[in-house]
This record gives structure tokens, sequence and C-alpha cells, in this order.
């Protein structure tokens, strides 16, 4: 499987907010001064947002409610976003390709990526 609904399946999500993510179409804005970073995800229907300093753990707040151990570090040019929470873990990575963000989350053997293009 290899859509995001079979990633959010996998790390428990109730049916209809599954339904809703796959279906939302988030803005993403990452900002970094080099060793602090901000992620926001907006759409219609969510707005999350995390701060960190890179390399360190923080806790997060994760869109559909889990709190998560997270760190976050720039590995070959991608960021890469590592989360554990009651023995799970998944891992986030954004690069660019192309001029395009990829997004590929990945948990257990599951994976999914969104594609993102930069609004002008």
């Amino acid at each position: 499987m290899s859509d995001v609904a079979s990633v959010t399946k996998e790390n428990r999500v109730g049916m209809a907010l599954r339904k809703m993510g796959a279906m939302a179409k988030p803005d993403c804005v990452i900002t970094s001064d080099g060793k602090h970073l901000t992620v926001k995800m907006e759409s219609t229907l969510k707005t999350t947002q995390f701060s960190c300093d890179l390399g360190e753990k923080f806790e997060e707040t994760t869109a559909d409610g889990r709190k998560t151990q997270t760190v976050c570090n720039f590995v070959n040019g991608a960021l890469v976003q590592h989360q554990e929470w009651d023995g799970k873990e998944s891992t986030i990575t954004r690069k660019l390709e192309n001029g395009k963000l990829m997004v590929e989350c990945v948990m257990n053997n599951v994976s999914c990526t969104r594609v993102y293009e930069k609004v002008e």
C-alpha cells in the first residue's frame, strides 16, 4: 500500500479522519534560520504547526492528536522528521525534486508520498 489512508490506518487513525486527510490539499510552509525550524501545514480542515531546534528531541502533537517525541535533522539535503510514541515510530522525509516538495511518510513497511507545488 502506498497512500495517505494506508499510513494513517497503520497509525490507528479512524476512517473519517483518514478520508478527510486523503482529500486535504494543505499548504506547507517551512522556515529555518539554520538551527531553528518551523513547519506549518494549513488546510480548510485543520492547521498544525511545530517549531524546534534541529537535532533536539521535542514533544509534538500531530494533526491526528498523537503526542510524539520528535527530532528533525537535515540529512543529504532532505528534512527528516522522526517521530516515536507508544513503542511505535514513523519517519517523514521532505525534499525538493524538480522544483516540487516531495514528502514521504514511512511507518513499518507502509509508505506514502505527497507532492507539493510552489505557489507563486
